[in-house]
């Protein structure tokens, strides 16, 4: 923690940084499971394309 606002957007390698990261990884990681649920599952096609 470097005495800034733990919320704040900053850029570089900053605790902030490595907040905003980890939170947005988690949005993305949310919206591939709810794409996978409603039945369009992006690894299912990439294994297909494949020939696996």
């Amino acid at each position: 923690y470097n005495g800034v606002d733990r919320n704040a957007f900053l850029f570089g390698w900053t605790p902030q940084a490595e907040l905003w990261n980890g939170r947005l990884a988690a949005i993305g990681f949310l919206a591939y499971l709810l794409w996978d649920l409603a039945g369009f599952s992006v690894l299912r096609d990439v294994l297909h394309l494949i020939g696996y």
